[in-house]
């Protein structure tokens, strides 16, 4: 079964904001909750170096693809660097507010250190499973009306919902570049490929994202048995992040998959036009 692809008339614009840099967050900033907050502190503790990583990742092959996928290479670069920008500040207010982040940093990095030892088709399939993932998180998001950030300030939940769009507007580059420069092989065997990594990537990837909430539970005093429930009923009860993101998770597997089989712009549309009159927008 031959995948679908990106719609002809899609755009990816990089919108080059800013966010937070006038005001101070509160320790826990998303609704005073610190489940919440420390899951998505550790969400933005990995974005700056991970989306370096994709940058490069992806960016190695824009002379090896055709003209069309090299232009929204170029712009999905723009908007990761825009995103690793923000969340770089995001991540200094998570500091500031006293959470120390700095294991949680430096084991990314040496776990970024580990993946470039690998090919360099190995490391895009990286980039492309965790592509999934921030775009069916950032559909769940913004499909629930951007409401699990309802508690957080106007201008961080403006943050979440803007980086949201991009990923949703990006989902399919790196997978469209993974699809052709592997053209050369069986449908079957790139699949079998993707497939195997998305499984060790996802293990992975929620494994230490626990892990990392986690920790920061512990900065507040939370820690054992009690941590340990407060956050999976967060992930897999109420609101269920995860939970919200199993059906179009298990969907990567199947042969013949595409980000795209699923147009979901509609929810760019009906969030974007929040973003640009709202002050957070103002330069540094």
């Amino acid at each position: 079964m031959m995948p679908t692809a990106a719609p002809t008339d899609l755009a990816i614009q990089p919108r080059n904001l800013r966010f937070g840099r006038t005001t101070t967050h509160a320790r826990w900033w998303l609704g005073g909750d610190p489940v919440a907050t420390a899951w998505h502190n550790a969400l933005s503790a990995s974005f700056p170096m991970g989306e370096a990583f994709f940058i490069e990742t992806v960016r190695r092959f824009r002379d090896q693809v055709p003209a069309a996928l090299a232009a929204q290479i170029d712009a999905f670069v723009k908007q990761e660097a825009h995103h690793t920008r923000e969340h770089v500040a995001f991540n200094r207010q998570v500091g500031g507010a006293g959470y120390d982040t700095s294991a949680i940093e430096q084991r990314i990095a040496d776990s970024l250190v580990q993946a470039r030892t690998t090919h360099p088709v190995a490391q895009l399939l990286v980039t492309v499973s965790l592509e999934h993932f921030t775009a069916i998180f950032a559909h769940a998001m913004l499909a629930r009306d951007a409401r699990q950030f309802a508690g957080a300030s106007p201008e961080t939940s403006a943050m979440w919902v803007w980086h949201a769009i991009e990923e949703i507007e990006h989902k399919g580059v790196a997978f469209d570049t993974y699809m052709h420069i592997t053209g050369s092989l069986k449908p079957m065997k790139r699949w079998a490929i993707r497939s195997l990594v998305f499984g060790r990537v996802s293990r992975n990837f929620i494994r230490n994202r626990v892990a990392d909430a986690l920790a920061l539970l512990a900065q507040d005093g939370i820690t054992g048995w009690r941590a340990q429930v407060r956050l999976w009923w967060y992930l897999v009860g109420t609101p269920g992040v995860l939970r919200q993101v199993a059906l179009p998770w298990l969907a990567y597997f199947r042969p013949g998959f595409h980000p795209w089989d699923h147009d979901d712009r509609a929810l760019i549309a009906a969030h974007e036009a929040a973003l640009v009159p709202a002050p957070v927008a103002a330069a540094a």
